[in-house]
């Protein structure tokens, strides 16, 4: 027994059905994905405990104060109509959206001329709408182009994809120095895959762009806030999802307690998960932890394929908020919205809390420049997106605040939208992405094939690993 929060809440069964007798089970991560999974055994009788590294629940969704009071999303944040199982997830635990703000128009710092994008800030200029002051023609060759890969994968086995071998021989950046041959396509094209997968293009292969892409329900809906995949938020923030399941499951949920190894009978019949703590055995083990943590993790008997490659890579994002009296931009018809050549903030959006009246700027650094932008000091990372954010925006008095959260660099996530697959990764990790080792099974957004990467993937993970037990039990 620890002395965590969560251990504070009281165990009521009537929350679960259940109706049938379970097994016991230990989930391994309280994140989405580990929560699902963890609510859904116990409501079919399964006796559960949950095992977090972490002293908080929510994995990569995270509330931080913006203001005395005031949570906004640190991590994950924007759904869509399409994200059924999140959606329903909220009507049934309470919870709200809130449209994400995008009246106004926009900023865009991406240099001042086809042949020399330099993308300082103080080139910002302000035009109507989301597309940027580029080349029409060459961006749509870009997106079609994009459109074309994305048709042609198959999300529910990428591996299996007619030329699979070839695009995932072949990484993003060796597809763009091929195929884009426009100056502005060549600079739009990673600020866009920052944007959606949170890499490098030097990090992911064409396979994994094309399936991340047709996995969040196409390149339209993915970049869309109106009607599509970035069109609402959670009100109050998404880590009250995960918060409101750990209450459910009260004192079953363990804060402070990585998971060091699994190890498994000779005769398979029951698994045991070690911790500094201790140990939990149990019938079944659900992992729902990112690839590279799943890695880290001893496995008795061994596991026949790793969880992640050797060209697996990090979700390269650090979010950053910049805290105001009020969204003062709204006032000189602007939205919030930026994009920009040159970092640190490659993106931002406003996130301002619909119910407090502070406004928040949510500033992306994304792919590479998350790595240069990781290694400064906190000083240095304040002055670097208060400056540029001054240059953007330059009617908006000094924030009130500075926040930076890095993924990249955090020990419980190790990068965050999602891992990054590079070449090599798919058709040697993809055949055994659901397979189950034993009494061991896989949940997260990395064994989705569904919205890969996003909240509604690790929930509709946490589903189909609960249907995967029962169906063995």
């Amino acid at each position: 027994m620890n002395d965590h929060p969560f251990n504070d809440y009281p165990f009521d069964g009537r929350q679960f059905d259940a109706h049938r007798p379970g097994g016991t089970a230990v989930v391994v991560g309280a994140g989405l994905a580990g929560l699902t999974a963890a609510t859904g055994l116990a409501a079919h009788g399964f006796e559960v405990t949950v095992l977090e590294a972490r002293d908080r629940v929510g994995g990569r969704t995270h509330g931080i104060e913006a203001a005395p009071g005031v949570l906004v999303d640190a991590g994950a944040a924007y759904l869509g109509d399409r994200h059924t199982e999140l959606l329903a997830m909220m009507d049934e635990l309470g919870l709200k959206t809130t449209p994400t703000t995008m009246s106004g128009a926009s900023r865009f710092a991406l240099g001042s001329g086809n042949d020399n994008h330099n993308g300082s800030s103080a080139d910002a200029t302000t035009r109507d709408g989301r597309f940027p002051p580029l080349d029409g023609v060459a961006l749509g060759d870009l997106f079609d182009r994009l459109s074309e890969l994305t048709a042609a994968v198959r999300p529910e086995a990428p591996w299996l994809t007619p030329d699979a071998e070839r695009l995932d021989a072949l990484t993003a950046a060796e597809w763009a120095e091929q195929h884009l041959t426009h100056p502005d396509a060549r600079l739009f094209f990673p600020l866009f895959l920052g944007e959606m997968t949170a890499a490098d293009p030097a990090d992911i292969s064409v396979l994994h762009l094309a399936f991340y892409l047709r996995s969040g329900g196409g390149l339209r809906y993915l970049n869309a806030f109106a009607g599509g995949a970035q069109q609402d938020r959670i009100s109050g923030g998404a880590h009250q999802v995960c918060e409101r399941l750990a209450e459910r499951l009260g004192r079953r949920v363990r804060l402070g307690e990585p998971v060091r190894a699994v190890h498994q009978d000779a005769d398979a019949d029951a698994v045991t998960v070690h911790t500094d703590r201790g140990e939990h055995r149990a019938d079944v083990a659900v992992m729902a932890l990112p690839p590279l943590l799943a890695d880290a993790i001893d496995y008795r008997p061994g596991l026949p394929v790793r969880r992640a490659g050797e060209r697996t890579a990090r979700g390269c994002a650090v979010k950053v908020h910049l805290v105001y009296p009020a969204p003062l931009w709204r006032d000189h018809g602007l939205s919030g919205w930026s994009v920009n050549a040159r970092g640190p903030l490659l993106s931002t959006v406003d996130d301002s809390p619909a119910e407090s009246g502070i406004g928040v700027l949510t500033g992306f650094v994304t792919g590479a420049e998350a790595h240069r932008f990781a290694a400064l000091t906190p000083r240095q990372q304040r002055a670097a997106a208060v400056g540029q954010a001054a240059q953007l925006f330059p009617m908006l008095p000094e924030p009130t605040a500075c926040h930076v959260t890095d993924w990249l660099n955090d020990p419980y996530s190790q990068g965050c939208y999602a891992a990054l697959l590079g070449p090599g990764d798919w058709p040697r990790l993809g055949p055994a992405l659901t397979a189950r080792h034993h009494r061991v099974h896989w949940a997260g957004t990395e064994t989705s094939t569904a919205y890969f990467g996003l909240m509604e993937g690790a929930i509709r993970s946490g589903h189909r690993v609960v249907a995967d037990i029962l169906a063995h039990t």
